[in-house]
């Protein structure tokens, strides 16, 4: 089956990934791409409590989740990919076969603007965003599998399902 999704989500993994995107697609694996996390036992420790024994969890930094992601790709199980930023998931990108992207939440920080209720953005990350979807990836917003997807410009405009 491969990765279904491919999620930014600054919160990484919560209960919303694991019982509201988890369950109802069946996950078996979840792949956290993450420089920090990847590089910490404590947080991935952290990281583990948060997921059923069922479902394998694997830790990457964004450039050995590049190298890594043809055999999760090929792999007979359900997986879900998340990264924590925008700049994570652009590297990904970069490293080819994604071509789609699903907004999680980018929760409120100084700089950043509402867009919706689980969106904040800056100036530079709406950029981003753009550039990503210049690229040929289809990019919505979605925070639970029974919500409607919100395309990006609609993103953009501030416009809540």
């Amino acid at each position: 089956m491969s990765i279904l999704l491919y999620r930014i989500d600054d919160r990484l993994i919560h209960g919303q990934v694991v019982v509201g995107w988890g369950q109802p697609l069946d996950i078996e694996f979840i792949v956290l791409v993450d420089d920090v996390v990847a590089a910490s036992d404590w947080e991935q420790e952290l990281y583990r409590m948060g997921v059923p024994p069922e479902m394998d969890l694997y830790f990457h930094s964004a450039a050995s989740a590049v190298s890594a992601l043809p055999g999760y790709r090929a792999d007979g199980r359900r997986g879900i990919l998340l990264t924590g930023d925008i700049d994570t998931m652009r590297r990904l990108v970069d490293g080819g076969g994604i071509d789609a992207v699903n907004i999680g939440g980018i929760h409120a920080k100084a700089g950043r603007s509402p867009r919706m209720r689980y969106v904040f953005l800056s100036a530079e990350e709406e950029t981003a965003l753009r550039d990503l979807a210049a690229l040929g990836v289809t990019i919505t917003a979605q925070d639970v599998p029974n919500a409607r997807p919100v395309a990006l410009n609609e993103v953009l405009a501030g416009v809540e399902p």
